[in-house]
């Protein structure tokens, strides 16, 4: 029981303090009496020292170093009864008081001690009750919250309301769940934590250097964390969030105006527990959901071209935009399968870390899983790097297919990326027309047929398609060398250049680039070796 709270009881009611008062917040345990000139011996920390004065010293010295020796006894404050045999506090004691940080409190002599001591002992054997009734009110409280669809934002907004404190809830890695505060907030960590939407470095640092975090992730009760006045943080009542074994975030309760206690301590145990059941719930409707998405999505991925299956319009219901273009990228996991637990569970995690990478990019997040597989759909304008760097693991690789329109395109961009899964020399993130040409040299039928239908189709939808083309072939033929390629096909060179340039045109190529220059002479060979027109 807090000083200030004793002295509104009605034996205090015309107590006056006249020094110490910013201590006025101080513990009282319990009261005694002592009226003998050393008391140091008949007091312990917390007790609230009764007087009449009438063995106080009376040389100033003395006086002082009684209330120094009192205040090193961590006492929670002296009343002096006056003024029978002491007049009031003298002013070399009220100096040492203020200076020591102890209440010293004036009250009637005709108060009667015993009045002061049944009062304040009822009080104190009654305080534990309340704390009880307002911890279970809490408790009860925040269990409703469990019980309802809520936010985690609306159960920190309850707790600081129940509590008259801000709270924070942050996952282990320090980012921000969910905060909510109460009345001015003087504590600069907390705000740059909300600014920055995760605990600034400074303080993760210092609370990794002085073992605090290791106690923190080890703790099954709450924990104190006293003030950093150096980097601008008050004192903190901090709780793990557990789900069984796996610590899920923790619960920060922040020091105000008034100081931490044992009610604080209770409700970040009981807003914990609160938080933990709503993240194991959050948790198990994303896993439906997610497992809906899968079957969904790879239903759409694997059907045949033509057929519109009732999967392709829950992937619609999705985000899935059948007017729009779109690219299958697939994440390979280094796995023997069947998959063990560990596999499974490797998968799951690439598979949350592709969704949440789609979703940062501001994308719905469409992704599979498929034996040691992963594929995820790429909207027009989102990056892979992001998605990449995400994973996080060197030993991934991603092959992605084209571009393709609806349904459809879907299904063909699926069936490029996994033809890119048997090629074992390809970078970590490749793309179908990265490998296309190397897999056109190593003589796979499938990639030299998409590598000569991709040349010439642009040429094949002109007029004149055939003529542009056989000026083409023709200059590669002849290796590149302009005149002999003209003499060939028994024009003018202007007429060449004329024609080269529509193909450079069409084709969208500078044909003095000596890459471009491979691809066409590739093309070539390749119609002379299967024997087939362009």
């Amino acid at each position: 029981m807090k000083l200030a709270e004793v002295l509104a009881l009605p034996a205090f009611a015309r107590a006056t303090v006249v020094a110490g008062s910013a201590n006025a917040d101080r513990e009282i345990t319990w009261s005694h009496v002592v009226d003998m000139p050393d008391p140091r011996p008949w007091v312990r920390p917390g007790f609230l020292l009764m007087t009449t004065g009438f063995s106080w010293p009376k040389d100033e010295a003395a006086q002082r170093r009684q209330i120094a020796d009192l205040a090193a006894r961590e006492i929670a404050g002296v009343v002096l009864a006056v003024p029978k045999y002491v007049s009031a506090f003298s002013a070399a004691e009220r100096d040492q008081a203020d200076r020591s940080g102890l209440p010293l409190i004036e009250i009637p002599f005709e108060v009667p001690f015993a009045q002061i001591t049944e009062e304040l002992h009822r009080a104190l054997m009654a305080e534990p009750y309340t704390l009880i009734e307002r911890a279970q009110h809490i408790h009860r409280a925040l269990m409703r919250m469990a019980t309802r669809e809520v936010t985690l934002d609306e159960i920190a907004a309850e707790l600081s309301r129940l509590i008259s404190r801000s709270v924070t809830f942050e996952d282990p890695s320090g980012s921000v769940l969910a905060a909510a505060s109460f009345g001015e907030d003087f504590d600069e960590v907390r705000r740059q934590t909300l600014e920055l939407g995760r605990s600034p470095l400074e303080v993760v640092g210092t609370l990794e250097r002085s073992a605090l975090n290791r106690r923190i992730r080890a703790a099954e009760k709450p924990l104190r964390i006293a003030a950093m006045p150096e980097l601008g943080m008050n004192a903190r009542v901090v709780c793990p969030i557990r789900i069984g074994t796996e610590l899920a975030g923790v619960v920060w309760i922040i020091e105000g105006t008034e100081p931490l206690n044992e009610l604080d301590n209770r409700a970040a145990e009981y807003a914990a527990l609160v938080a933990a059941i709503h993240i194991a719930h959050q948790r198990e409707l994303s896993t439906t959901e997610a497992r809906l998405g899968y079957a969904s999505f790879l239903s759409l991925l694997e059907g045949e071209p033509g057929g519109v299956p009732i999967a392709d319009e829950r992937v619609r219901l999705l985000g899935f935009d059948a007017s729009s273009r779109y690219r299958v990228g697939i994440v390979s996991i280094p796995q023997t399968l069947p998959l063990d637990r560990g596999g499974i569970e490797r998968r799951d995690r690439v598979a949350t870390a592709v969704r949440g990478a789609l979703r940062k990019q501001g994308r719905e997040a469409l992704v599979t899983v498929s034996l040691n597989r992963v594929p995820f759909l790429l909207p027009p304008g989102v990056e892979v790097a992001p998605i990449d760097a995400a994973l996080g693991d060197p030993e991934l690789s991603i092959v992605i297919g084209r571009e393709h329109h609806g349904i459809d395109g879907a299904r063909a961009s699926y069936r490029e990326a996994l033809s890119l899964l048997s090629y074992r020399d390809r970078p970590r993130v490749a793309t179908y027309d990265d490998l296309l040409v190397p897999r056109v040299i190593t003589g796979d039928p499938a990639a030299r047929a998409q590598f000569l239908d991709d040349f010439f189709a642009p040429l094949r939808k002109r007029k004149n398609g055939r003529e542009l083309a056989t000026a083409l072939l023709t200059l590669a033929r002849h290796g590149f060398r302009f005149r002999q390629a003209a003499e060939a096909l028994a024009i003018h060179p202007n007429t060449l250049r004329y024609r080269l340039d529509r193909v450079s045109e069409a084709l969208g190529i500078d044909l003095a680039d000596a890459d471009v220059q491979f691809r066409v002479q590739l093309a070539a060979r390749l119609l002379d070796v299967e024997q087939r027109d362009w």
